[in-house]
């Protein structure tokens, strides 16, 4: 029961979820680049990622869905100045926000609602880890991009401090 109503939730008041979430960024000190957005901006930014969860949380852990979407907001974080360290530490604070929203919402009045909870509670983290991963790699994946470009660092240099797999690269 609690698996639906957050996810239809999740689905139907995501730019409430966005808000809750601003709320936290903008007390974050550490989130100085996320603070020179307006509110506007920084609902907007982040909309889009509840929907998701909420189908990541309806139908199971789709890493493609995942994947993408988070590749696609960690290069776009990079290419918007973003330190790596501020989208981390701001996702983390999203997850912050629908783990306090399960607690504050649904009475745990007894053992299956806290049972459900608990479950609930685990996938939302499991999102947010999986999320964390392929934003690291498409923010790294943009950085590579970029050095190759533009600023035309060595291919030797660029082997030595990026190690990973990127989605763009054949294996």
């Amino acid at each position: 029961m609690i698996d639906r109503l957050l996810i239809d939730t999740l689905t139907t008041k995501s730019r409430d979820f966005a808000v809750r979430w601003k709320d936290k960024v903008r007390k974050a000190e550490q989130l100085k680049r996320y603070n020179d957005l307006s509110d506007e901006q920084f609902i907007e930014s982040h909309v889009g990622l509840y929907p998701v969860l909420a189908r990541t949380l309806d139908r199971g852990l789709d890493r493609s869905l995942v994947g993408g979407f988070f590749v696609g907001m960690g290069k776009a974080r990079m290419k918007d100045g973003y330190p790596v360290s501020e989208i981390i530490y701001a996702v983390s604070l999203s997850q912050q926000a629908i783990i306090e929203y399960i607690m504050n919402e649904f009475p745990l009045d007894n053992p299956i609602k806290m049972y459900q909870a608990m479950g609930m509670v685990e996938r939302v983290a499991q999102f947010f880890l999986l999320g964390c991963f392929y934003l690291t790699k498409g923010f790294l994946e943009a950085t590579y991009t970029d050095m190759s470009g533009r600023n035309a660092v060595s291919e030797d240099l660029l082997k030595k401090y990026f190690k990973d797999d990127f989605f763009f690269k054949q294996n």
